[in-house]
């Protein structure tokens, strides 16, 4: 059996929230390894970086995420009942609802609607002394959304909502008072959305029939029964609230172009370069640090025998950055992608492995689609010269556009 190395501080949990990004990928460095061992929130943890770990971990059945995350992150993201909780049959049944809503198809039709909104609304950008970039993508995205899902709402709730969602993914990492917060704020929106749900069944709305709302009210389980409303309601909220958190990849793809030379040109009208682009967006900038999962049985791996129970950390951030990989990694280098599809493990902001048989965000496709289709439209129509040099905070977890990312935008004519 081989000898794992292992931290010798009593709790890492305060160095963790301390280091967020680098904190996985620096011991690795440090101990020549891509796995170690520390004791995080009291228990002992398996801290995992690299793509060879992340195939690991994302072998399917092999990790469940039920009681790897804290409560205080799950009650703001997934909640109890929904897909990423379920493991075997349950999750690919319910996997498979969200694969069908989220689409390539439909994440098109989804990016076609969002580009046509960040149109509409740059007209007003330029009347304006600056905005603040990330605010106005959530907002673009949140109505888009909301309306996609056929979701029926008047301007007040819908701007209420779009602003809970927000805090959601604000406060997902947060202790304490902050995440109190958000977590009341969230009761609002199941409240909300629960009233949605209930009128559906009922016959009193009428949503479309492949939408959000009417596909997920009516979705029956393994055993033929209809999902229980909260879990209906959670489930429309994981439809509602990983869309309006691409504005944080949309914040800094923006960030990019004030930072790294692009030929806007190209940008704007080569598909291929766009997406190369929007993938080297998401494999260089922070969104979540890591994922955390717990060994539903025992498996072996560098010779070292794990058993059921074990928890893991796989450091998401680090992976994505991996030299075994990724020539000059701390380098922005949109093409490197040109050409080249990522496989399932190397390239892992939203998860890896299969999208059916994993708990891979079956929102990935439409996240891509959306950054294509609004940044095309936003460097086709519109110049902007961000007002802070320094314009992304990752000593907060996710990191956080700072003040919302304010610039001067001029709408090109």
């Amino acid at each position: 059996m081989t000898n794992i190395p292992r931290e010798t501080t009593i709790d890492a949990s305060p160095s963790l929230l301390r280091e967020g990004y680098t904190f996985i990928s620096t011991r690795c460095a440090r101990h020549g390894t891509d796995v170690f061992q520390t004791r995080i929130m009291g228990r002992t943890a398996y801290c995992l970086t690299g793509a060879e770990a992340a195939e690991i971990f994302f072998e399917p059945d092999r990790m469940t995420r039920r009681g790897a995350l804290p409560r205080s992150t799950l009650r703001l993201l997934q909640d109890e009942g929904s897909v990423a909780t379920l493991d075997g049959s349950s999750h690919r049944r319910r996997k498979a609802m969200f694969l069908e809503l989220l689409s390539r198809k439909h994440s098109e039709e989804l990016a076609t609607l969002a580009a046509e909104e960040l149109r509409q609304t740059a007209q007003i950008w330029a009347l304006k002394q600056s905005v603040r970039l990330h605010d106005e993508f959530r907002d673009i995205l949140g109505r888009v959304i909301i309306r996609w899902s056929g979701v029926d709402l008047d301007d007040q709730e819908q701007d209420r909502l779009i602003d809970e969602l927000g805090a959601m993914i604000d406060n997902a990492g947060s202790l304490g008072p902050p995440n109190w917060i958000a977590r009341a704020r969230r009761l609002h929106s199941e409240r909300l959305l629960r009233r949605q749900i209930d009128r559906t069944r009922a016959g009193f709305l009428h949503p479309r029939e492949d939408s959000p709302l009417f596909v997920i009210s009516w979705h029956r389980d393994e055993r033929g029964h209809l999902l229980e409303p909260d879990v209906c309601t959670v489930e429309l909220l994981n439809i509602l609230r990983p869309t309006v958190a691409v504005s944080r990849f949309l914040a800094f793809a923006v960030d990019a172009l004030g930072k790294h030379p692009v030929d806007l040109s190209r940008l704007a009208k080569d598909r291929d370069y766009a997406r190369s682009f929007v993938q080297e967006v998401r494999r260089f900038y922070p969104f979540f640090p890591f994922v955390a999962g717990i060994a539903r049985k025992p498996f072996s791996w560098r010779d070292h025998d794990f058993v059921a129970g074990d928890f893991f950390l796989l450091d998401i951030y680090g992976t994505n950055r991996d030299p075994a990989v990724y020539d000059r990694p701390e380098a922005f280098l949109p093409e490197r992608f040109l050409g080249r599809d990522p496989t399932a493990f190397d390239l892992i902001p939203q998860g890896g492995g299969s999208h059916g048989d994993n708990h891979r965000c079956a929102g990935e496709w439409a996240t891509i689609a959306l950054m294509i289709a609004m940044l095309q439209t936003f460097v086709g129509d519109v110049r902007c010269r961000p007002l802070l040099e320094d314009r992304i905070d990752r000593s907060v977890l996710p990191a956080t556009p700072k003040h919302g990312f304010p610039a001067k935008v001029v709408q090109r004519h």
